[in-house]
């Protein structure tokens, strides 16, 4: 039986300097034996290239094809492909085809609205491919040797270098940094040294909803808005409320992950705290009461542990209490590995003493991270900054004489949070970092489920908080035969609802109704590090029968997988002390406490016994201390 001639492989473009020699190949099957004739551009025979495979060695570059026939006739052409010769010196000896950078992009600076053009060129075996980037973020459709834009604007200012690859290896361009525009800063400031970053990351916790202690409001918006602050800096944000220890350590544990040589990293908590024998710990929602060391984070542990990683810069931002309770304490320290000159501490408060949050009516804040916030976009020095965030709160009449923000660091260089992001020379460690955060930001896309009744339902989602996802189901169109339609949505397994059970402020419930206006049902679904499946959401759809003028009810289900922080498994205890719920926002209780006018509130953990006559040794702000033996950190 005859059959056709089938390529099996394709003979692959390269590209590579005068006179190297190069080997086209084919692999095909066929009736019997098989016969090969290799063609030039001009589609004439090559001499010699009668075999699978071709060797040339050229001084200019050459396009060939191979046709491969059988004993009957049949024959199969192989792709065009292109053996490209770049005259450029500086290739080793021992190349072995991977990417080789003859050509980098140069910086630039444009005019507003002129056209400006980067070029990067590299020879390989295969030819390599090319992909854009514009600080730290890929261009898409971007990918050819040549990148230009017209019409340029200054939002397009910024650092460009390419990434280029093949089967062997993956290698970046230099950076290039274009300029929008006229330089107006004076000579010998635009020498200076440009200080970089080779990526930014950044975690933040809010624990509020404490099992043990009194809850907090705040944390929810600090967080949040906070996060979205730094996201604009070009931070990647993994931001979480409500995590017990065992949550609070694995996320720390991912969070260490990211680091490396020259990222900036910033670790964020707010909650309750307190500090014991010179060290800062951070309280976890599941903490007894009273509670001791082994139940809560060691600030300095988190400090040293983001040290060994040799990042650039560390910022470690506590809005806590720093209560001692041993009175006799010593103060906290900052003890480094090594005089890297990379770490700073901006505590909210100082030694001995609480720091608070204001519930004003509408707005429920802690007063650290509302200055934060007000100054951390500026483009100075990140110490600079932290001490404009202590010069207005000490302005603050609520806490005047009770809480003063202090300051500590060992930075050597003026390094600011806004500095740009270059990746080169960081390739592996780029790419590890957005496997392990896109990990903990997966978030699905829109869906559209279709209804026996011919009505469509569509659901997006979107991410408060990387363990807080809300699911919007909305009605996108119906026959004639579903009139009056509703939906409510549900979760299978029930995620807990964390702002049903504890006051919230007008301020966050206004967030949560911006974005659910759009929508026909909403589904809020708190604390994902504990989902231990995958999570399946239920939409239930009633509507009226337009002919028989029944009410009638149809189900969906869509499985969304392990989204955000759920897929990083940061809970595989299968913890289920916090019994989960879920309800949708429409259906949310009004649980908020009182408005209280201008008043702070502390965040100290009480840490006495729940029951007194059990044990007369334990006091209101003495623990049963059982701390670490190592006296080092």
């Amino acid at each position: 039986m005859r059959t056709e001639v089938v390529i099996l492989q394709q003979p692959v473009s390269v590209c590579v300097p005068p006179n190297h020699e190069v080997t086209l190949r084919v692999q095909a099957v066929g009736t019997g034996t098989l016969t090969y004739q290799w063609f030039d551009k001009d589609q004439i025979e090559v001499v010699g290239g009668t075999e699978a495979k071709l060797t040339v060695s050229l001084q200019r570059s050459g396009i060939y094809t191979c046709r491969v026939s059988d004993l009957y006739y049949n024959h199969q052409f192989t792709d065009w492909v292109k053996v490209r010769v770049v005259d450029k010196p500086g290739l080793s000896l021992h190349w072995r085809g991977e990417p080789h950078i003859v050509l980098q992009p140069k910086s630039q600076v444009v005019k507003p609205g002129g056209t400006f053009t980067l070029r990067c060129l590299a020879l390989g075996k295969p030819s390599p491919t090319y992909q854009w980037y514009r600080n730290g973020l890929p261009l898409s459709q971007e990918t050819t040797e040549a990148l230009t834009i017209e019409n340029a604007s200054a939002e397009l200012s910024g650092s460009y270098l390419c990434a280029v690859s093949n089967i062997l290896e993956e290698r970046w361009s230099e950076a290039a940094e274009i300029d929008i525009g006229l330089p107006t800063e004076p000579p010998e400031v635009l020498a200076a040294p440009k200080l970089m970053a080779t990526d930014k990351v950044a975690l933040l916790i809010g624990n509020l909803n404490y099992s043990h202690h009194p809850g907090l409001m705040a944390p929810t918006m600090d967080v949040h808005e906070l996060a979205n602050l730094l996201q604009h800096l070009n931070f990647r944000v993994v931001s979480l409320l409500d995590l017990t220890l065992q949550e609070m350590q694995a996320a720390i544990d991912r969070f260490l992950q990211l680091l490396d040589r020259g990222v900036y990293a910033i670790f964020y908590y707010a909650g309750h705290g307190y500090e014991h024998a010179g060290r800062n710990y951070l309280v976890a929602i599941d903490a007894p009461r009273p509670y001791h060391t082994e139940n809560c984070v060691c600030v300095q542990r988190v400090m040293h542990s983001m040290q060994e990683r040799k990042s650039k810069l560390n910022l470690i931002l506590l809005d806590t209490c720093r209560k001692w309770y041993q009175q006799k304490a010593p103060v906290s320290e900052i003890k480094p590995l090594a005089p890297l000159g990379n770490t700073v501490y901006g505590y909210a408060t100082s030694e001995d003493a609480e720091a608070f949050e204001v519930q004003d009516g509408g707005k429920s804040t802690g007063i650290f991270t509302k200055y934060l916030n007000k100054h951390i976009l500026k483009s100075e020095r990140v110490t600079h900054v932290l001490e404009q965030v202590s010069e207005d709160l000490g302005k603050d009449p609520l806490v005047r004489g009770r809480q003063v923000v202090e300051i500590r660091h060992t930075l050597t260089e003026p390094r600011a949070l806004t500095d740009p992001v270059q990746t080169t020379g960081h390739t592996m460690e780029l790419r590890r970092r957005d496997i392990c955060w896109k990990q903990a930001n997966d978030l699905p896309g829109k869906k559209t489920l279709d209804f026996q009744c011919g009505v469509e339902v569509e659901l997006s989602f979107s991410a408060l908080f990387s363990n807080v996802l809300v699911v919007f189901g909305t009605v996108k169109n119906s026959r004639t035969v579903a009139q009056v339609c509703s939906l409510s949505l549900e979760s299978r397994p029930t995620m807990q609802d964390i702002f049903s059970s504890t006051g919230q402020s007008e301020e966050l419930d206004s967030l949560f109704a911006t974005r659910t206006q759009a929508s026909d049902s909403s589904l809020r679904l708190c604390c994902l590090q504990r989902l231990q499946e995958s999570l399946v959401i239920l939409v239930k759809l009633c509507y009226t029968h337009a002919l028989t003028n029944e009410c009638l009810t149809e189900c969906r289900e869509l499985d969304i997988g392990r989204p955000l922080i759920s897929s990083c498994r940061l809970n595989q205890s299968g913890d289920r002390r916090h019994e989960p719920r879920a309800q949708t926002l429409n259906q949310m209780p009004d649980r908020r406490l009182p408005h209280q006018q201008n008043q702070a509130h502390t965040r100290k953990a009480e840490n006495r016994s729940l029951s007194s006559s059990k044990s007369t040794k334990v006091s209101y702000n003495q623990p049963e201390e059982n701390d670490e033996t190592d006296s080092t950190l």
